[in-house]
């Protein structure tokens, strides 16, 4: 274990509660919260045993006067979250109780934490692999029950333990190729189960690192949600969709063209799916300066957008309007919604058979909203959402994966064609280098601080 100062960080969010949590860290924990706290039972607090509490009040360190009236938990390293000696202050919550607290523990000897140092120093410490910080991180941020329990599985080691599984096959490749090469320098024939061999550990890791690529795009829409804008020109009714997908009245829905003058941004659960609604101002050309702001804005979000929901008036005819914003998404996965099917259809349909996704609704009826759902679903995650398996929500992963497939490829293409075996190395050494970025054993000093910046300081 690494050796560092005591650090101490306010681990709760700020504000008005009934707890707050002050984390002390490092080989001198005990010996510093022992200057300000004081034990209702008169014992020496640094003669405690680990995992257990004590009762008393934080004093103030110059003056001895009261601060508040606290617990004190102490863990004792190896076996806690920084594999360090750790003491959590627990007062009460209350932003000017909980600074005072915090004050005095600096005031005592520790340092303030820089974001997301605890959790580094678990990883530095060893306790955990880089993979399992960044899902400290994703279950702090999670938005579902869903990207909740992929978090969970990644930081329980799941995403560590089929990285090392995949070392394995490719240490296996390199052992291999090592022990041809030395018979190669001994002038004796290669054991010519070798090739064999080392394609079948290759393949082994090409394909397992296939099965989780597979499931990074749909990963990454857990993790950080599904953008869709809903969009179409005034009064078609993409307000009564955003109300109806809320199940709330968000947006002022009026028979008045232009009610909607900016973007309106919403979160829903779509059965684990964080999305991420938008809609957006009616599109059409307007001399009003703050709905030209508005239309303006629609369009960026347009570009933006995962997923658009075009919404039409099906009891109107097209209008030159509405053929804009068609040819504005055609390049774009979208879905066209057929609104307001409660009234006599007047739309031709004709003009929208391109698009591969219609769906008739009614917005004011709740009509075909259940559908819609399904067929984002259907789009994403061919219609189930796997919540069992280990999903791959993180781009860093992602990239990392990518590029230990394509060295892994290239070691496939050269092995076939009868190369070199201490050439094939080469690619084999790159793609365990990249397996190696996700745990954080071939990471630069550089990145793993900007990976722990993105913390909050309490963890």
């Amino acid at each position: 274990m690494k050796e560092f100062d005591t650090i101490c960080a306010i681990s709760t969010a700020i504000g008005e509660g009934g707890i707050a949590i002050i984390r002390v860290s490092g080989d001198k924990a005990l010996e510093i919260v022992s200057k300000i706290f004081r034990p209702k039972n008169g014992k020496d607090i640094r003669e405690m045993k680990t995992y257990t509490m004590r009762y008393g009040h934080i004093v103030d360190i110059n003056t001895e006067e009261l601060i508040d009236e606290v617990i004190i938990s102490y863990m004792k390293g190896p076996r806690s979250f920084t594999a360090e000696d750790i003491v959590e202050i627990n007062c009460h919550g209350g932003v000017t109780s909980t600074n005072k607290v915090l004050e005095n523990t600096l005031k005592a000897g520790a340092r303030l934490a820089e974001p997301g140092e605890f959790t580094k120093r678990a990883f530095l410490n060893g306790r955990i692999d880089l993979s399992q910080a960044e899902a400290v991180m994703d279950l702090i941020t999670a938005k579902t029950e869903l990207a909740m329990k992929s978090a969970l599985m990644q930081s329980g080691g799941s995403l560590s333990q089929r990285i090392n599984k995949l070392n394995e096959y490719l240490l296996n490749v390199l052992a291999l190729i090592e022990y041809a090469v030395d018979f190669t320098e001994d002038d004796e024939e290669i054991d010519p189960t070798i090739p064999i061999r080392v394609k079948e550990s290759l393949d082994k890791a090409h394909n397992d690192i296939e099965k989780l690529l597979k499931s990074a795009d749909e990963g990454k829409i857990i993790r950080d949600g599904l953008s869709l804008a809903i969009v179409g020109k005034p009064n078609v009714g993409k307000s009564s969709l955003l109300n109806v997908l809320l199940k709330e009245k968000r947006a002022i829905v009026t028979d008045i063209a232009g009610t909607t003058r900016d973007v309106i941004e919403e979160y829903i659960n779509l059965d684990g799916i964080p999305v991420k609604i938008i809609d957006t101002a009616g599109i059409r050309e307007t001399e009003d300066v703050v709905e030209k702001i508005g239309v303006e804005r629609s369009r960026e979000k347009i570009n933006e957008a995962d997923l658009v929901l075009l919404v039409l008036d099906s009891s109107r005819e097209l209008d030159k309007e509405d053929m804009e914003i068609i040819e504005a998404i055609k390049d774009k996965k979208a879905i066209v919604l057929l609104n307001k099917i409660d009234l006599e259809n007047k739309l031709d349909n004709s003009v929208i058979d391109k698009f591969e996704n219609i769906i008739k609704i009614s917005a004011k009826e709740d009509i075909g909203i259940d559908g819609l759902k399904n067929e984002i679903k259907n789009m994403f995650f061919s219609g189930k959402i796997d919540s069992e398996s280990l999903i791959i929500s993180n781009s860093r992963h992602k990239q990392a994966l990518i590029r230990a497939e394509e060295n892994c490829n290239e070691a496939l293409v050269r092995l076939n064609n009868n190369e070199y075996l201490d050439l094939i190395s080469i690619f084999v050494t790159a793609a365990l280098k990249a397996l190696g970025e996700i745990t954080g054993t071939e990471l630069e000093e550089d990145l793993v601080n900007k990976i722990f910046k993105e913390f909050c300081c309490g963890k």
